[in-house]
């Protein structure tokens, strides 16, 4: 469910540029980065879906770990601010939500009963989303072995393919199953539920096609509600909702609305820490492989972060930092451990030892971070390490 008042749009959140929260921790004093995740803006971002979704009940996407930010802690923060219904892949990680939250009243495996046997489904009190009608008759047959019970129904949702081509019913199935509904007794359908491939783009035609397929679809099968709208997919507007949004990395910060102004507020701040300051000069290299050259006068920071830490390769003399309020680049490839950083156009007495530089941050959200590693923010959230200091704010 969506609470009552939702919060006004909210957008990057205005952290403070100084140095994070944790630097009087022992902890993050020997870690090599600080990883802030806060909250309350989470929170924030689940009641702005909420509010474009206009009363429609918005579940939450925490897969992946909470697309990296920590399942245990993100789930219990959105079920604070009104998430009652939650959607992971894998049965490991419903287990995992179920411990930490057992009063979540329903939690989705979008990976269906592939991900485990039906018999633990049931004793986590964990829903499938059954994706095939090899899922539909085992789910079937469970309900069947406990008919001698009093209420023996199961519930599952049913995902039918209209356009993706991974997981879901594919249109032959689904005509079977429509012409041999006696393949449904004993399943209580919760949500008839499919998947946009394109609603980051919302003029592509797929989407259009899509809608016009999944209502199809639900028009021939018994009467349930319906589950369509991804991040972006809130954003196409009411036709999309129908009864259950399913919002995932917008709730993390992501611009669900690429080309236009993010409406979510940033979650997010990683802070990497200067190991050694060196001043070189032309024609010096940095870096394996030497891929750069100073061509004058030049100070490099070197940072204890790295592709260990979920820092990407591809960001090698394509990423940027900010020391304060100047952008600073990375010069040379990213290593292991370690980055490393033109500072030459830094005031002084900013860059020494200690000193932490934003690699996510108020002047470079994980967007721009991604844009410049020629991928997407889901690829740097989830690739984010477990050698970071971690802090929590709110919640």
């Amino acid at each position: 469910m969506c609470p009552s008042e939702a919060a006004a749009p909210g957008g990057p959140s205005p952290s403070d540029p100084g140095p994070g929260p944790g630097q009087g921790d022992p902890e993050a004093a020997r870690a090599g980065a600080i990883l802030t995740i806060d909250l309350d803006a989470l929170a924030e971002n689940y009641r702005r879906l909420c509010a474009e979704l206009n009363g429609v009940p918005c579940a939450a996407v925490v897969k992946a770990d909470g697309y990296g930010l920590g399942l245990t802690r993100v789930a219990p923060a959105l079920f604070r601010a009104g998430a009652r219904s939650f959607f992971v892949a894998q049965l490991g990680e419903a287990i995992a939500l179920r411990g930490a939250l057992p009063e979540a009243a329903q939690i989705y495996v979008l990976n269906g009963l592939a991900a485990g046997p039906a018999a633990e489904f049931q004793a986590q009190r964990v829903v499938p989303v059954l994706n095939s009608l090899g899922e539909v008759a085992d789910w079937r047959r469970a309900a069947r072995q406990g008919a001698h019970q009093a209420q023996h129904e199961l519930a599952a949702a049913l995902h039918v393919d209209t356009g993706i081509s991974r997981l879901g019913l594919p249109a032959g199935e689904l005509d079977t199953l429509v012409a041999e509904p006696e393949r449904l007794e004993g399943i209580e359908l919760s949500h008839v539920m499919s998947h946009l491939a394109c609603a980051d783009a919302p003029e592509h035609p797929l989407n259009a096609a899509q809608l016009a397929e999944f209502r199809a679809a639900r028009a021939r099968l018994p009467a349930a509600p319906a589950s369509f709208a991804n991040s972006s997919g809130i954003f196409l507007g009411p036709d999309y909702h129908f009864d259950l949004g399913r919002p995932g990395v917008a709730l993390y910060g992501i611009n669900p609305t690429p080309g236009r102004p993010n409406p979510m507020r940033q979650v997010v701040r990683l802070q990497g820490k200067i190991l050694q300051v060196r001043e070189i000069d032309a024609p010096r290299t940095v870096g394996y492989g030497a891929t750069h050259r100073a061509a004058g006068p030049t100070r490099v920071a070197t940072v204890a972060v790295g592709y260990a830490d979920g820092y990407l390769r591809s960001l090698s003399n394509r990423g940027s930092a900010w020391l304060g309020n100047q952008r600073v680049p990375v010069v040379g490839r990213v290593s292991m451990d370690l980055i490393t950083l033109d500072v030459t156009g830094a005031a002084p007495d900013s860059a020494h030892p200690g000193a932490l530089v934003d690699l996510i941050g108020p002047e470079l959200p994980v967007d721009d971070v991604a844009e410049a590693a020629g991928t997407i923010g889901y690829e740097i959230l989830t690739a984010l390490g477990q050698r970071y200091h971690r802090v929590y704010l709110g919640g």
